[in-house]
């Protein structure tokens, strides 16, 4: 058994100030006993004020949320999947960036977030993240204390084909770090994390945002960690942030797989 961390926040506008707790959580996931702390999507910051949100937008390089984690990771010896950053492409666009850092404090892995979420809800809520987002184009995963990890952004949920690629990787976890809205969340979220575990046959860790932020939206929390049978093994529900924990057991993959070897089985169909 590895035991993982799991950081639902409600962060802010204030990089400075979500990045303290980033940093509280990596000294309280060591002190727990993790080898892992995964955080949610836009952890840095969180602010649907675009200009606003500009002036505190930097290169990877230069990003100050993004090196306190790796200075916090090495202090503690701790690995830290960190759901995204917004970061400055250096083009005029921006990039919804998942990083892994490991126990010494470097860059194991990023990943962009390929499928931008431009829509119009029944409730009023209008997105457009490609107007100022790239889109990624590759599949990343990386050797880990969890064994192989797969890294995936909110949206990305929704869309098979990714999660197929994750599987032939042979994932053993899977990271969907996610700021979801509450009317898709209560309608998607548990499902959809669900259906990704059991396809893939490997353990999915959802990390979110929850509750009231500074900018004016709401999100759904329900952070979760899903076993790949579809067990869901944590469920940080809808009202609070904080810090939780859960216990990956890589021999469970193994088992999962022998009794449903939807992997070995999957064939190729023609288009």
């Amino acid at each position: 058994m590895t035991r993982i961390a799991v950081l639902q926040m409600t962060a802010g506008i204030d990089p400075a100030a979500n990045a303290a707790t980033i940093e509280r959580a990596i000294a309280e996931a060591k002190a727990g006993g993790a080898a892992m702390l995964f955080t949610p999507e836009m952890s840095g910051m969180l602010d649907r004020d675009r200009a606003r949100a500009a002036r505190s937008i930097s290169a990877e390089p230069d990003d100050p949320v993004l090196d306190r984690v790796r200075a916090a990771a090495a202090g503690e010896g701790l690995w830290v999947a960190l759901g995204s950053l917004a970061l400055d492409n250096g083009d005029g666009s921006w990039a919804n960036r998942s990083l892994l850092v490991d126990g010494q404090g470097a860059i194991a892995a990023r990943y962009d977030k390929m499928h931008m979420f431009d829509v119009d809800l029944d409730s009023g809520e209008s997105w457009r993240e490609s107007r100022t987002y790239r889109a990624g184009d590759q599949v990343v995963t990386a050797e880990t204390p969890l064994g192989r990890l797969g890294l995936a952004v909110c949206y990305d949920l929704r869309f098979p084909a990714l999660f197929e690629a994750l599987g032939r990787a042979r994932c053993d976890v899977i990271a969907i770090p996610a700021a979801f809205t509450v009317p898709t969340g209560k309608a998607h979220w548990h499902v959809l994390q669900r259906a990704r575990a059991i396809e893939a046959s490997a353990y999915v860790v959802a990390a979110a945002q929850v509750g009231r932020h500074a900018d004016g939206r709401t999100t759904y929390g329900h952070s979760l960690v899903v076993d790949p049978w579809g067990k869901v093994l944590l469920d940080m529900g809808g009202d609070q942030p904080g810090l939780g924990f859960a216990e990956i057991d890589l021999g469970r993959i193994a088992e999962v797989r022998r009794q449903v070897p939807s992997l070995a089985n999957r064939r190729e169909i023609a288009k």
